[in-house]
């Protein structure tokens, strides 16, 4: 979970550098136990350890609730849960801006804590069923989203900083640690919220169903403890002004060397070395100068995009795809939601393993691992991890229940009657054998229809025993079932409508059949009664959480009786028959219509374990690298070119989700070779790239080595006359 550039390297943010001969006030604040560690970090560690906890927990929920709450299918789902996420990385420029240009740091948090605090209180509100109906459901849901990604955007690149500051200069190795420690909190929040809430939407029910109000509440309320316990450290703070920000500087200067560049484009004029130079009648040297060094590395930033396009939907494919599958960890369930949390701990037990371990026994081999090579190498990971997920979701929908086409149906036999049964339909040879009593079909048989629908005879002949004759009426793109059984001595049958798809969120579906004299009420936990009456009366489908269904109360006009319906798995629906009683429990026998979820959810960690450690190759070493290649003062703009990368990739699956819907497994290999590709264009630029270092360039500067280009006239930024 680090795509957070301050997760990474926050070091490297602390950009509010006081300009060379400023003379500031500087406040001494107290000490951590007589350590060189200023107090007031303590504070900022807390508050950003309980804001990403706010920040994490509710996403983890968030394609879920979109799915389950507000009804949208996945492919809308999974374009807001991006458009959120690429919104939140979009923001951080506007933050930046309001906080180096306007209110400073300290403020600036404040102010935008609030808006997010007021974000989480409306997203929660949204998420309880008794407020309101669907329409007001989803505004509260887009407002709550957008103040919450305005906020926790905002103040994504002042946090860091602002701790930053709180160190004095001659103590850069305690302000060194504390980025470590505040890393750690980070992944600290995202660990713990990724697993806790979902715990929270789904072992916790309220308004009948998932506790989503409950599991947007709580990270609510870690975001007001964020915001109390860091006001509650003003005093101590050391609070720097606003001093104008750079990344305006930049993007002005590079507007005004494509403006002036524009105006005097007569090939009378002589050209200039690069095309920043243009900038040279109104800024400096210098600026200009670092300007070029900061454009060479968000070059190296275009292809960036995609892997987080790849990286981000652990939190939205991944997790929908989870929902297929079986998630019974030997007694312990997890929720598909919570397999998110893989992320920030493998990445807390990857770095220590490869700064330790990998990286440096690469170096005894001699093998020059640069960091274009390694981030090129995390880009390969994050494909392969896409890769495994392709083959996943092949073996999953190896037993879906098929999807019938225009003209098609699908139809099963379920013969409760007491002999075997040679089942026709319309003179097609559907059913080669008869059809056992009480035998479990093994799977549905194609029926192909001559128009939308087509009335069909079904020729019943039992063995033995007289032939019947049934006409009904099937609709094409459906699926039945064709109850038979005895009535009044003779066969009947009876054409019901089966479900179509597993049933979602890894729930299981059950219906009944009542083949007793008796109606049945049957009471199944939490659930409302079912009833079903007698005579082969057939009920609808009741959707439960997995587990095991024992000695489920039944009553009945003669008394209370006791139902063992055993196992109901992830993902199946089954078809109960109430056959009789035997004392005071009734017997029944139990078809699985669609198969349960057969592919563990454990199959899903080589893919965590993949796309982890292409996080620490190609996250961590890509900020390292570019911040190595810019100049202090600009470390702040590559901050921002790195979070625009973020937001990007996400802007790529919702387009992708939106324009061009595929098979998922389809839709994973889309992304991995869209990876592949953009890793061997990576590495071509990455081979042509040849390093700088920022402090050799500022000694050649004040050497005076570097001089404009001799044939380099003054221009104004007006059309010149000859």
């Amino acid at each position: 979970m680090a795509e957070d550039g301050t997760k990474q390297t926050a070091k490297g943010e602390t950009g509010d550098d006081a300009p060379k001969g400023a003379c500031t006030l500087q406040k001494k604040s107290p000490k951590l136990c007589g350590t060189n560690y200023p107090l007031s970090i303590a504070f900022i560690v807390v508050n950003e350890f309980c804001e990403r906890f706010s920040y994490y927990g509710m996403k983890a929920v968030l394609t879920l609730y979109f799915l389950n709450f507000l009804h949208w299918d996945e492919n809308l789902s999974t374009s807001m849960y991006h458009a959120f996420s690429g919104l939140c990385y979009f923001t951080p420029l506007i933050g930046a801006i309001i906080a180096d240009s306007w209110l400073g740091k300290f403020k600036t948090i404040i102010y935008l804590s609030i808006v997010y605090v007021i974000g989480h209180v409306i997203k929660s509100v949204g998420a309880i069923p008794v407020v309101g109906d669907q329409v007001l459901h989803v505004a509260l849901s887009m407002v709550g989203l957008s103040l919450i990604a305005f906020g926790t955007g905002g103040i994504k690149p002042c946090v860091a900083a602002f701790g930053g500051d709180q160190f004095e200069e001659e103590h850069a190795s305690e302000r060194s640690k504390f980025f470590s420690v505040f890393y750690l909190s980070i992944n600290a929040g995202s660990l713990i919220s990724t697993f806790v809430t979902p715990v929270l939407r789904g072992d916790v029910k309220c308004f009948g169903g998932d506790c989503f109000a409950l599991a947007f509440g709580v990270p609510a309320v870690l975001m007001v403890l964020a915001l109390v316990v860091f006001i509650s450290g003003s005093g101590l703070y050391k609070k720097t002004p606003p001093r104008g920000n750079i990344l305006l500087q930049v993007c002005q200067c590079v507007g005004f060397a494509i403006k002036n560049r524009v105006k005097n484009r007569s090939r009378l004029i002589p050209k200039r070395e690069h095309w920043l130079d243009w900038a040279s009648e109104k800024y400096s040297k210098q600026l200009i100068n670092e300007v070029k060094m900061v454009t060479r590395v968000l070059f190296l930033f275009i292809p960036l995009p995609m892997f987080w396009a790849l990286f981000d939907q652990q939190g939205s494919r991944w997790t929908l795809q989870a929902t297929k599958m079986d998630a019974d960890f030997g007694g312990l369930i997890l929720k598909p939601d919570q397999m998110q949390f893989l992320n920030p701990l493998l990445i807390l037990i990857f770095i220590p393993i490869f700064d330790l371990g990998l990286y440096p026994l690469l170096n005894l081999c001699r093998l020059n691992f640069t960091p274009i090579k390694k981030m090129a190498t995390g880009m390969i990971l994050a494909a392969l991890a896409f890769a495994a997920a392709a083959i996943i979701e092949v073996k999953i929908n190896e037993r879906d229940m098929p999807k019938p086409v225009p003209k098609e149906s699908f139809l099963q036999v379920l013969n409760l009657a007491d002999n075997k049964v040679q089942v026709t339909v319309q003179d097609r040879d559907l059913f080669q054998q008869p059809i056992e009593t009480f035998q479990d079909p093994a799977e549905y048989l194609k029926l192909i229809l001559s128009g939308k629908q087509q009335t069909l005879r079904f020729n019943l002949q039992e063995t033995p025993g007289p032939a019947s004759a049934f006409n009904y009426t099937v609709e094409e793109k459906s699926v039945y079932s064709l109850i038979v059984y005895k009535a009044g001595g003779s066969i009947s049958s009876r054409l019901i409508t089966d479900m179509q798809t597993k049933p979602g969120k890894g729930m299981a579906a059950v219906r009944f059949i009542n083949a007793w004299e008796q109606n049945v009420n049957i009471t199944l936990g939490g659930q409302e009664d079912i009833s079903v009456n007698k005579s082969y009366g057939v009920s609808g489908y009741t959707t439960l959480e997995r587990g095991n269904y024992n000695t489920r109360k039944c009553r009945t006009e003669t008394g209370e009786f006791s139902l063992d319906l055993g196992l109901l798995d992830f993902g199946a629906s089954y078809t109960v028959v109430i056959i009789n009683a035997s004392g005071n429990t009734l017997n029944a026998w139990k078809s699985e219509d669609i198969k349960a979820n057969h592919i563990h959810l454990a199959w899903q960690l080589p893919q965590y374990l993949l796309i982890s450690a292409g996080e620490v190759m190609f996250s961590i070493t890509g900020l390292a690298f570019s911040y190595s290649q810019a100049p202090v003062s600009m470390k702040s703009v590559l901050q921002a070119g790195w979070l625009l990368t973020v937001a990007f990739g996400n802007v790529i699956v919702l387009i992708v989700a939106q324009a061009a819907p595929l098979e998922q497994w389809a839709e994973f290999v889309l992304f991995a070779g869209l990876l592949f590709a953009v890793c061997i264009l990576f590495s071509i630029m990455g081979y042509f790239y040849i390093s700088v270092d920022p402090e050799d360039l500022k000694e050649k500067e004040e050497k005076g080595e570097m001089e404009m280009p001799s044939n380099m006239i003054n221009l104004v930024p007006k059309k010149a006359k000859l």
